[in-house]
């Protein structure tokens, strides 16, 4: 088992920024690609940003190109989300994920950390 928490999460003014964080633990967080994950109330869940476990290769949605950077850390089991000029439309529940290789399905999710943008 693979267990996820996230956290930097809040309330933030348009235009400003916010660093998500994802620890993981339980067993080996080196081999997973992980993934953000983000659901707005009433919305389906959509993927966010995504990065392989060597940090090589990255996806990013369209909606956050530019403004969105992930990256990880392997040494610390953790990744992260840096989410810069931030829009109200960015609001949403985020969630970390993590799969055990590009395209395969995410097998472990977090609890999900509110972020809320205010115009």
């Amino acid at each position: 088992q693979l267990h996820l928490v996230e956290s930097g999460g809040g309330l933030v003014q348009a235009g400003g920024s916010l660093r998500l964080s994802c620890v993981a633990s339980g067993r080996s967080f080196t081999s997973y690609t992980m993934g953000w994950f983000r659901q707005a109330p009433g919305k389906e869940r959509d993927a966010v940003a995504q990065i392989v476990w060597s940090g090589g290769s990255t996806y990013f949605a369209d909606s956050v190109k530019g403004r969105f950077t992930i990256s990880r850390d392997n040494a610390k089991n953790t990744v992260y989300l840096q989410m810069n000029s931030l829009k109200p439309e960015d609001t949403a529940v985020y969630y970390c994920a993590a799969a055990p290789n590009r395209g395969a399905v995410y097998d472990y999710w977090g609890q999900g950390t509110q972020v809320t943008v205010s115009s």
